[in-house]
């Protein structure tokens, strides 16, 4: 236990102080625009739009990407299979990457298109939704491929899944957000204002 604190000292203080020092030193993005003080009306969204049709057909493609490689990694996470393909495995993260940014980048300009200026959050949101259909995945693998006996096995399944899936929707979002906000920023930077 003291082990776990001299590092927590060492290590995480040190990052923090310095990270706070850089981050006040930098200061905040500045808006590319001029922004009303007044909020716009936003028309209702197409169906294609609201928040779970779009969660649901942003994720797929990412999902798709790496749906081969998610069966091998399932294989030898539950079913204690070797895995020896790491080198793959970064490719494929990088696919997954690359996609999750490009489907991201186009949701916010579907949604700035609609007249939705709120793409933030949203933009989190649809880079992430490749956890929902890992968690509809590792429900199939679950019924099709694994033989759990007990409830104990069954519920330690899940819980791994249900971190699997967290993790895969924090990654993820954080890349789509990142790519939709270098997006929007590079679209309103060719915006001249008078």
């Amino acid at each position: 236990m003291l082990v776990i604190v001299i590092l927590w000292f060492a290590i995480s203080v040190p990052l923090i102080s310095v990270g706070a020092w850089l981050g006040k030193k930098h200061g905040g993005l500045p808006s590319l625009l001029r922004v009303n003080q007044i909020p716009r009306q936003i028309p209702p969204p197409p169906k294609y739009l609201r928040p779970v049709p779009s969660i649901l057909a942003t994720g797929i493609l990412p999902f798709g990407a790496a749906f081969i490689e998610g069966y091998f990694l399932f294989s030898s996470i539950f079913a204690a299979r070797a895995y020896y393909a790491f080198g793959f495995l970064a490719m494929t993260s990088g696919v997954v990457a690359l996609t999750t940014a490009t489907v991201t980048i186009l949701f916010v300009y579907f949604l700035l298109c609609a007249e939705d200026y709120r793409w933030h959050w949203r933009s989190f949101i649809a880079g992430g939704g490749s956890a929902v259909w890992l968690l509809i995945y590792g429900t199939y693998y679950w019924l099709s491929r694994l033989s759990l006996d007990s409830f104990a096995s069954t519920i330690l399944y899940f819980g791994y899944l249900i971190i699997l899936a967290s993790i895969n929707f924090i990654v993820t979002g954080t890349i789509g957000f990142l790519a939709a906000t270098w997006a929007v920023r590079r679209l309103y930077s060719a915006v001249r204002i008078d």
